[in-house]
């Protein structure tokens, strides 16, 4: 199995704002068909244009950052055997919030990264 994160940019969510509990509606059915099925992971909607930045030299910077032209919505992970299943349920979730969904898988952990954890050594102050 894999892990895909399924996204869709702010600005192509469209639809009248009197339709949103409609879509939520139908989003949270999705979200529900995907949980029974065991594939969700999480999902979640994003604070448009609300932004920190933090630059390798410490130096934090708050959004909104105007010049940024494509900003995440809202997104899902799901954990499917095949590409082919993660673009079937971001197909499903495209037709419940009513714009285009993306689809990219997420990299696995890299080696030995779990062991640290077990262990407490990663992270660990002593």
């Amino acid at each position: 199995m894999a892990r895909y994160l399924i996204s869709f940019d702010d600005g192509w969510m469209t639809f009248p704002r009197e339709e949103l509990p409609d879509v939520a509606k139908a989003a949270l059915e999705v979200v529900h068909q995907a949980q029974r099925a065991g594939v969700w992971v999480y999902g979640a909607g994003l604070e448009s244009q609300r932004a920190t930045i933090v630059g390798t030299d410490g130096v934090v910077t708050d959004g909104p950052f105007p010049e940024t032209k494509e900003i995440i919505g809202g997104f899902a992970i799901v954990d499917v055997p095949s590409r082919k299943e993660a673009v079937e349920w971001a197909a499903k979730i495209a037709v419940a919030c009513r714009c285009a969904q993306e689809v990219r898988v997420i990299l696995p952990d890299p080696p030995g990264l779990d062991q640290g954890l077990r262990s407490g050594a990663v992270g660990s102050s002593t």
